[in-house]
């Protein structure tokens, strides 16, 4: 056994000479970033050894340069002896930037009726005397009926039903109590607590895990903060980290501890920003594709990938904080929004209920651009989901020299007319340290707008001074290494765009098949909601150029930001907005987009700059005739 240290966090941990290094990190709960659950195949856990001996198997994603500062690829690295370790910041978890606040909902979300799932009341009971002699709990649910009316039933757990005779007296009948919208007792406190009542809403996206603090009685956000969902270590996509819970004995144990690390991570940091006791947070609202809710749940999410695609609950029954795990009052309750299918989850109806399409007699298309790209075509007559497999390069992951959106991240370029100068922005306005999602949409268009690629995303060799030849095929220069935070080139190349159009195809085709399987077509739509972070920075001219986006008026499409965490804050707060979600889900119809004959057929023809049909988007080809 050999002793490893890894840094920054300075933690010490055990391994032989025949786990690899990766592994025996991840199961220790050091996370380290990783697209492929530790295969070898997407280069991603990259580390540097310091200090003792290793053997590592030879890698294409380690560059000369690299090898020569001590990087190595931690899935195929062994010790041979102690070693002194440290996780560089592209490749470790924890230390990403978080979401500033305030980012998330850039549209005014509807206003429903104000009741919380959960709340705190002040009582001052009457003392019991020889003609009042009501029993302790009853006494205490007579009182709770009085400032309460709605609530038909009460129901305390028989361990506070223990404490409550000593509580009461010794707080001579004055106190608060917690509860939730179900009458459930979540606790006792002396005196007027009533003030501190907290609950956190919740999305667990595939990438991003993002929450929001909100004061139940004022119905106001106190905090936002998100960070990278841990299950990163184990995959990208859905698809990955459920065959990695089939084929690992613990894998499904080891899923659900990275989410509920993630979660907790972000609501102690959050609560403690706030000043806020985390035993005054007495509710949980989570929305999430149906692979993040069962595995947040701890539920079997096998099924969801095999024909005919079921998900074990599309209506998730509520839970105690304490039986999942999550550290805010033990007895909080934990809600989740409903889902409707295999692929279409609480998210994406928390996205409806937030735009609000489903009461709109005006025709709308809802996008979630995502790792997994979900569409809701409809109105107050008629809803339809589907959900195509987009990937991860949205979010800047495959990519080369992508990362996510963080500070450094170039989210903007414009090329010149003769390719030999580009002008980048990065966020924050720091040295950039990669491309993030719609930096990568806005690189793919300026460069073919200029005429640097044709349109099977090929570069047209000479064309510009910044294409160069590499082992693995042409690539475009943006940043010099000398302009970057990491002394390296940030490039783009073919195949960092072969894997953007294919996402882009899938998005593109899945939204035409919606509405062609009810006799719509694009012209027909009033809106078209963008939802997902990534779809906050999207500019919908470039989308357009690389037919992403169909060519619509600009003004016909509005951005949601995470309208999924909005969704889920709105049912937080209201009693109604809860019974409309449901209604949402009910109503929902679903199309398998896996298993249609023109999906599948017509996949080929969106694999171009927009789209093999050039009259798809007249704006297009007519820049196209100006070059």
């Amino acid at each position: 056994m050999y002793k490893i240290i890894f840094s920054p966090e300075k933690k010490e941990i055990s391994v032989d000479s025949e786990t690899d290094l990766f592994h025996a990190a991840t199961g220790a709960g050091i996370y380290i970033s990783s697209g492929c659950a530790g295969e070898g195949n997407c280069g991603r856990c990259k580390i540097i050894i310091k200090k003792g001996k290793f053997h590592t198997l030879p890698s294409r994603f380690i560059s000369e340069k690299e090898k020569k500062k001590g990087y190595v690829l931690a899935c195929q690295t062994y010790a041979r002896s102690d070693l002194e370790i440290e996780i560089p910041p592209e490749t470790g978890l924890k230390k990403f930037q978080l979401v500033k606040e305030g980012i998330y909902t850039p549209v005014e979300e509807k206003v429903f009726p104000h009741s919380p799932l959960a709340k705190k009341v002040y009582l001052e009971l009457p003392h019991p005397t020889l003609t009042d002699h009501l029993a302790d709990w009853e006494r205490v649910t007579r009182e709770i009926r009085k400032k309460e009316k709605e609530i038909k039933d009460l129901r305390i757990d028989i361990t506070k039903l223990r404490e409550l005779a000593n509580f009461v007296r010794v707080n001579n009948w004055r106190f608060t109590v917690s509860l939730d919208e179900n009458g459930d007792i979540i606790d006792f406190e002396p005196g007027d607590r009533s003030a501190d009542s907290y609950g956190i809403a919740l999305d667990i996206g595939t990438t991003t895990v993002a929450i929001y603090l909100v004061d139940l009685n004022k119905g106001s956000l106190l905090g936002a903060k998100a960070m990278y969902n841990r299950q990163t270590t184990y995959g990208d996509d859905v698809i990955t980290r459920i065959i990695y819970s089939e084929e690992n004995a613990d894998g499904l144990e080891k899923l659900t501890q990275a989410v509920r690390e993630t979660v907790n991570q972000l609501i102690s940091e959050l609560a403690k920003e706030k000043n806020v006791s985390l035993e005054d947070i007495l509710v949980l609202e989570v929305a999430g594709n149906p692979t993040m809710l069962h595995l947040f749940a701890g539920l079997e999410p096998k099924y969801i990938r095999k024909e005919p695609y079921l998900p074990t609950a599309n209506f998730i029954p509520q839970v105690h904080a304490k039986e999942i795990g999550i550290n805010i009052n033990p007895e909080a309750m934990v809600s989740f929004l409903p889902g409707v299918a295999s692929y279409v989850g609480g998210d994406v109806t928390a996205g409806v209920l937030a735009c609000g399409m489903n009461e709109s007699p005006a025709l709308s298309l809802l996008i979630d651009l995502g790792t997994n790209g979900e569409m809701v075509l409809g109105n107050k007559d008629f809803l339809i989901s589907a959900a195509c497999s987009a990937g991860p390069a949205f979010e800047g992951v495959g990519i080369k020299s992508g990362i996510r959106a963080l500070e450094g991240a170039i989210e903007r370029i414009q090329v010149s007319s003769d390719g030999s100068e580009v002008k980048y922005f990065s966020i924050g306005g720091t040295l950039p340290k990669g491309i993030c999602g719609s930096g990568l949409v806005d690189s793919i268009a300026e460069l073919f707008k200029g005429g640097f690629i044709d349109k099977r995303g090929k570069f047209v060799r000479e064309s510009s001074s910044r294409i160069r030849e590499t082992s693995e095929g042409l690539e475009f220069v943006i940043v010099p290494a000398k302009e970057t935070f990491k002394g390296e080139d940030i490039v783009l190349g073919e195949p960092d765009i072969a894997n953007l159009i294919r996402s882009k195809g899938a998005v593109f085709l899945g939204a035409e098949v919606l509405l062609e399987q009810m006799g719509y077509s694009f012209k027909d739509l009033k809106k078209i909601y963008i939802a997902g972070m990534f779809g906050t920075y999207l500019d919908i001219e470039k989308a357009k150029i690389i037919g992403l986006l169909p060519d619509l008026a600009k003004e016909k499409f509005v951005f949601m930001g995470n309208s999924a965490i909005t969704g889920s804050k709105m049912c937080l707060l209201s009693g109604k907005a809860r019974e409309k979600v449901k209604e949402i889900a009910q109503k929902m119809a679903y199309l398998e987009l896996s298993v249609n004959p023109r999906f599948m057929n017509e996949y080929s023809s969106t694999l171009f700059l927009p789209h093999t049909n050039i009259d798809l988007f007249p704006s297009v080809k007519q820049m196209l005739k100006t070059q």
